[in-house]
């Protein structure tokens, strides 16, 4: 069976495993607070027919409200342990929130928290709750989702026979902070993971208002150290370099 998947920006990738249509930590808008949108816009009909959101944290730039708004109002959306109450008081309705370790089933796709090293935090006077990756398998696919994270202990043993990676290899600014992966640990990420392809997230789509005139070429550099620091290491997993707005599909 083929599977596919769309790069619509930052963390924020459409998969379809299957029929089934599973969206990551959108950000959906041209602009969040001080961040501007480098990146080609987000059409309409890039995220029509989710079936389910999964959040990774809380963070502005992977919870965005206002983009969670422009779904349909039903759709389920997978979160963090602690994020229930959250997103209940911004009126969403279909929610699940998973442990390090839980899953849940949606019609032939299942869905596992794994660990993150990333602070969960919602600033300024949001919840605090788990960082978390996800583990999202179909009968003949599975795809690890990491969101935000810096490498950590079980990586290696995540999962024996996984199809894709997503895998974070920058920020939205000229710094990176701690609980991140730049494109070098990426690659060590990569190495632990060992899947049969790779699409690096985060990267080419946000920077602060102001910026953008200093690090228009910078947007694209991440990306690439990624690839190269990838075969550098011989790794037999192949890299899949996507602009915001491309896609690509698979053989399970």
């Amino acid at each position: 069976m083929t599977s596919s998947l769309v790069f619509l920006g930052h963390s924020t990738v459409l998969l379809d495993l299957g029929g089934v249509r599973v969206l990551t930590d959108p950000m959906l808008r041209r602009r969040l607070m001080f961040l501007r949108r480098v990146a080609a816009p987000v059409a309409p009909g890039d995220h029509a027919d989710v079936d389910v959101v999964v959040l990774s944290h809380l963070h502005h730039d992977h919870c965005d409200l206002a983009s969670l708004a422009l779904l349909d109002p039903n759709v389920r959306i997978v979160a963090p342990d602690g994020a229930y109450d959250f997103l209940r008081r911004h009126g969403f309705q279909q929610i699940v929130t998973l442990r390090v370790g839980e899953s849940h089933t949606y019609d032939t796709v299942t869905i596992t928290a794994t660990p993150a090293a990333h602070d969960g935090k919602r600033e300024p006077f949001g919840p605090r709750t788990a960082a978390v990756g996800y583990l999202i398998e179909s009968a003949d696919t599975a795809v690890y989702f990491a969101g935000d994270t810096d490498l950590y202990a079980g990586m290696r043993g995540l999962c024996p026979d996984l199809d894709l990676a997503l895998i974070p290899v920058a920020g939205w600014g000229p710094s990176l902070g701690p609980g991140h992966l730049n494109p070098q640990r990426a690659a060590d990420a990569v190495a632990l993971l060992r899947p049969r392809h790779a699409v690096p997230v985060h990267w080419g789509t946000l920077l602060p208002l102001g910026l953008q005139p200093f690090y228009r070429d910078r947007m694209h550099e991440p990306a690439r150290a990624f690839a190269h620091a990838v075969a550098d290491r011989e790794l037999p997993t192949e890299v899949r370099l996507l602009a915001p707005g491309r896609g690509m599909t698979w053989q399970n």
